[in-house]
């Protein structure tokens, strides 16, 4: 999943994708050309599936990568790099005492950590397991259904080194997490299902799994580069890209399957439903946020001063247009928001694509 992004509104580096970084680092395995991961036609015949896992048995971070352990002496290095922790910017969290400060990239470590762990094992991993079985309903390549399970232990392990991070931190700095009983996305997506016909909501699950795979998150290319942060977490943050960048083709390629056996009016209800599902995962937990703040001493003014501050109506619209936007063009290519409707839901959420 490229998509703890919800936490990351103002990050300088939204224009990353984790795919320059497998490119950067050396071979990665075939992952198709934008033209063909996008090309549809409108019979609902797709190109031939092309796997992105040639070499996942050799390359996978659960078959290859070593278990990110803390160092015993990491100096003055950060558990999460300042430049990507919006609050971390403003005058009056700047102001905290030093291990206040400190405390506040802790919490925003744990937040990635537990985000990711809950979207893994969750979400992903229920559509996964249904594609490996062949019981979502969509006629695939024996192939791809087989890549499933690879993508399967991928998510599962993911979980894994997450909550292996979390409990080395806490057990290193004291800091006990400070988080919801759910990731945002979770109660927000609970809700988006529940409003929606019971029929439909197995395929809007599976449309939200293959928004959050195909969203770019520039923490998974920027944090691995950070000297200033901790070995473990940049090696575990490392890890997840190498992965994610094959599941981003994965996914991008399931989608065309996917629209290619949709049904007309199934392809507009889907169209209408997508910008709705980016604007779940990616919108950030204020309340969370402001009860975090009260907890570094900051009254409650002070704390809505932050949040209204930092999280701007339009840094929020413009991190969900530069987050979302190869998303948004797998689906254009599909001709998704020739739909009035869908189109007019997409300006909504993105009024400067």
């Amino acid at each position: 999943m490229c998509g703890t992004v919800g936490m990351f509104v103002g990050c300088p580096a939204l224009s990353y994708c984790p795919k320059q970084l497998l490119l950067d680092s050396g071979p990665m395995d075939a992952v198709p050309a934008d033209s063909e991961q996008t090309e549809v036609a409108e019979t609902g015949q797709t190109a031939a599936y092309r796997s992105p896992f040639g070499t996942w048995y050799e390359r996978a971070g659960v078959r290859q990568a070593p278990r990110r352990v803390l160092e015993s002496d990491e100096g003055d290095r950060h558990y999460f790099s300042p430049d990507l922790v919006p609050i971390a910017h403003h005058p009056l969290v700047k102001g905290l005492p030093a291990n206040r400060l400190e405390e506040v990239l802790v919490q925003h470590l744990y937040r990635y950590l537990d985000f990711t762990a809950r979207l893994e094992f969750m979400v992903v991993n229920r559509t996964v397991l249904g594609i490996a079985h062949g019981s979502i309903g969509v006629d695939l390549p024996e192939e791809m259904r087989f890549d499933a399970y690879k993508i399967y232990c991928d998510e599962a392990y993911h979980t894994l080194f997450s909550v292996d991070l979390s409990r080395q931190v806490q057990q290193r700095t004291r800091i006990r997490p400070r988080l919801p009983a759910e990731p945002y996305f979770l109660t927000r997506l609970r809700e988006l299902l529940e409003r929606i016909p019971s029929q439909n909501r197995a395929l809007g699950e599976m449309l939200f799994v293959i928004v959050s795979e195909t969203l770019i998150s520039a923490t998974l290319a920027e944090m691995p580069e950070r000297p200033d942060v901790v070995a473990a977490v940049r090696g575990t943050i490392r890890d997840h890209a190498m992965d994610e960048g094959r599941h981003h083709a994965y996914f991008a390629a399931f989608l065309r399957y996917l629209w290619g056996q949709l049904s007309p009016s199934e392809r507009r209800w889907s169209a209408r439903l997508v910008p709705r599902l980016i604007d779940t995962f990616l919108r950030p937990d204020l309340p969370a946020l402001r009860q975090e703040l009260a907890g570094y001493g900051l009254s409650p003014d002070d704390a809505e001063q932050v949040i209204a501050e930092t999280y701007t109506p339009e840094a929020i619209r413009s991190h969900l247009t530069a987050t979302s936007r190869q998303t948004v063009r797998y689906f254009e290519a599909l001709h998704a928001f020739d739909d009035p409707e869908a189109a007019e839901e997409l300006q909504r959420l993105q009024p400067v694509v």
